[in-house]
């Protein structure tokens, strides 16, 4: 089969592979379409140990079920079904998955990571981590349900807090889809924050009711004058620099929160601490989605709740290194690459 391999550090290549073969409880899914994730981008940016070559990564998928372990007999699946697949296997067993935090299990296996993604013809999935791919959803859009599902936990997350004002920082595709997320499902009032002005052209067609540039605004200053000085009710920070971490807190009001999802740098050298304390604001980190989140991504794309229609590109899987060098330059309108094969 064919795949998009990264073989060694700073190389990736079309490379012909041999199809998986089946372990118990597995399916073999024909990939249909697989998103290219941020955090893919930046593992193989910065040579993060994380993805450590060689690999095929690729963990945002769907596609159609071409054959069964011998063993999954009465299953309820069956080869044709087309599904979509979570990110995250968890293990089933351990204290936090029989809590009922499957995305937090102490020996989970991403995609792409821990075992062969789906940035190729074929891929195998364990039977316990599949949902169906509703009828007359395009490929490239139930693809998405990973990621929107991501900005369904956040909403989750914090929706204890009734929030009214969310700021995202970083519109890029977890930001943009995490704005949608809680606009859909909580009807809040969105602002968002990025460097890119194609970005946050994107950030208000999809309902932003303000943008803003750092290099043009002080974000912070400029969310506490739309809210009398009080800030925002949650901060999404879809970035994970230091200065978007001291950023989302400072936005948040207090009694607020910000969310940590963003992934781009893992240290902060100075943090005031006060601004947590003193104004009882929640700092969350946020990872992964469990089924029912991107069930719920799912319907939100199938009621046309959610666009994942304009701002996306798809590229079959012969352009995929180019698709995947693309948006780690990030140039115009490069913000999603979506791989077909």
């Amino acid at each position: 089969m064919k795949c998009l391999l990264y073989p060694a550090w700073d190389t990736l290549e079309i490379a012909e592979q041999p199809r998986p073969v089946l372990a118990e409880g597995e399916a073999l899914v024909k990939v249909a379409a697989v998103g290219v994730c941020g955090s893919e981008l930046e593992a193989f940016r910065h040579r993060n140990p994380r993805r450590t070559p060689p690999l095929v990564m690729g963990h945002e998928f769907c596609g159609e079920i071409v054959a069964l372990h011998p063993s999954a007999s009465n299953v309820g699946w069956r080869v044709g079904d087309r599904v979509v697949c979570n990110a995250l296997v968890p293990c089933g067993q351990c204290v936090r998955c029989k809590r009922g935090d499957p995305h937090l299990c102490a020996r989970r296996q991403i995609f792409g990571m821990h075992r062969p993604g789906a940035f190729a013809e074929y891929v195998n999935v364990p039977l316990r981590v599949l949902i169906p791919w509703p009828d007359g959803m395009p490929a490239e859009h139930a693809a998405l349900a990973e990621p929107l599902g991501n900005g369904v936990h956040m909403v989750n997350l914090v929706k204890d807090l009734r929030p009214r004002t969310v700021l995202v920082i970083g519109a890029g595709p977890i930001g943009l889809l995490a704005q949608q997320a809680f606009q859909a499902l909580l009807g809040v009032t969105t602002y968002a924050a990025d460097l890119s002005d194609v970005r946050l052209t994107v950030a208000r067609r999809v309902g932003a009711a303000q943008v803003f540039n750092p290099r043009e605004v002080d974000v912070v200053q400029a969310v506490r004058d739309l809210t009398d000085g009080e800030g925002v009710d949650v901060v999404i920070d879809a970035v994970g620099a230091a200065v978007t971490k001291k950023q989302s807190v400072q936005a948040a009001q207090p009694g607020g929160a910000a969310v940590w999802i963003g992934l781009h740098e893992n240290t902060l050298t100075s943090f005031d601490t006060y601004d947590v304390t003193l104004s009882e604001r929640r700092v969350l980190g946020t990872y992964a989605a469990r089924l029912e989140e991107m069930q719920t991504a799912l319907e939100l794309m199938a009621a046309g709740k959610v666009d994942v229609s304009s701002w996306p590109e798809v590229f079959p899987l012969e352009r995929g290194v180019e698709a995947f060098r693309r948006m780690l330059a990030a140039q115009g309108n490069d913000i999603k690459a979506i791989i077909k094969p």
